[in-house]
């Protein structure tokens, strides 16, 4: 018999749902450390799986949607703007750029706040088995409240700074979940499906000291939501309405799409957006390449009126320093990019287009799926 490896670390609900996920494609799960007596407190729960199954757990949890029913996902976008806020006032910024667009769109926004259990946290190894402790019930408890706490004084301040008129009257939910930031925003994400994500992220210059971990990356490369980064430097004015624009294509109808977004969300002021291609080795020939630019770029004026659009060769496939090259001669306000969604092992050997650019600047990005 073959050993039994942990796939996931999850609380309790979760583990459930995730065993069940698995059992249903056939693949043996066993839970550890599950407290049957007060399972509503017991997270960091091991779901367990055969040594030989893990590359299809691997397919199934990166490829969930394929495997939930209709009753379990949500088919289409709502009409809702997700927040992800850490009380930080650069994620009170983002909340308030993110008031205008759902004003501007008719849209109401979703602000999501999670919090860790640092007595499950502080202590969890994939080598031992993880405890429980009745007594610090009472404690988790003051911890939830307090979260909620939190989450009341950040509403409460949004509405006042509406009141002020330093953010349009639009309506607003909020809510508190437990488990690692990134996490919770995806899982909320997938099964309430936003139109818009809004992140704030740190300067360049403390990015550097967070590159392995950081929430906004790890969103960004799950490759399924629209997302907006807010960094700390960056003007709320130029976020609203950007005037120039960079656009890296993928020379393939998905273009099109991506664009139509961003003319959904930034279309009723005019903006000049330079499209560039990075070649990939042995997709493109040069000559083939500035074809397909140049159709691009004339079926995008032709369909998106406000916008001036001019279309750049690059010979390199060093894509950082093109967009350092490119970024010094135009200075944008904006960084669109077309996001495919790739499996764990891509992301972590060889991350996106997207992952690289949110270390290098503090220009603001608009990445989304294709």
């Amino acid at each position: 018999m073959s050993r039994f490896i942990t796939v996931a670390i999850h609380t309790y609900e979760k583990a459930l749902s995730l065993r069940a996920l698995l059992e249903g494609e056939g693949i043996e799960v066993e839970l550890n450390n599950v407290n049957l007596e007060v399972p509503g407190f017991s997270s960091g729960v091991r779901v367990r799986i055969h040594e030989e199954d893990l590359p299809l757990a691997l397919r199934i949890i990166e490829n969930r949607e394929l495997f939930t029913t209709a009753s379990e996902a949500t088919a289409a976008s709502s009409h809702v703007i997700l927040v992800p806020i850490d009380m930080s006032e650069n994620s009170f910024k983002a909340a308030l750029l993110a008031a205008t667009l759902a004003f501007r769109h008719k849209e109401s926004l979703m602000f999501l706040y999670s919090y860790i259990d640092p007595y499950i946290t502080g202590n969890v190894q994939f080598t031992d088995a993880l405890s429980y402790d009745i007594g610090e019930t009472g404690a988790r408890e003051q911890l939830v409240a307090n979260a909620r706490k939190l989450m009341e004084h950040f509403a409460d301040r949004l509405r006042s700074a509406m009141k002020r008129g330093e953010a349009p009257m639009v309506k607003f939910d909020h809510t508190v979940v437990e488990g690692v930031p990134e996490d919770a925003i995806i899982e909320y994400a997938r099964i309430n499906p936003p139109r818009l994500i809004v992140m704030g992220t740190r300067g360049a210059e403390k990015k550097e000291s967070e590159m392995i971990g950081s929430v906004t990356a790890e969103v960004l490369d799950e490759g399924r939501f629209t997302v907006l980064t807010v960094p700390e430097p960056s003007e709320s004015a130029t976020l609203l309405e950007p005037k120039k624009i960079l656009y890296f294509s993928n020379l393939d109808q998905n273009d099109i799409l991506a664009i139509d977004t961003l003319y959904r969300l930034y279309g009723t002021k005019e903006a000049s957006v330079t499209i560039v291609h990075i070649p990939k080795k042995r997709r493109f020939s040069d000559r083939s390449a500035d074809k397909a630019l140049l159709r691009l770029s004339n079926y995008c004026r032709d369909n998106f009126s406000h916008y001036h659009f001019v279309s750049v060769p690059v010979r390199q496939s060093d894509g950082d320093k093109e967009f350092a090259k490119l970024n010094e001669e135009h200075h944008f306000d904006l960084i669109v990019i077309p996001n495919r969604r790739r499996n764990a092992f891509s992301r972590l050997f060889n991350p996106g287009l997207a992952h690289k650019i949110l270390f290098q600047t503090d220009i603001p990005m608009l990445v989304i799926p294709v």
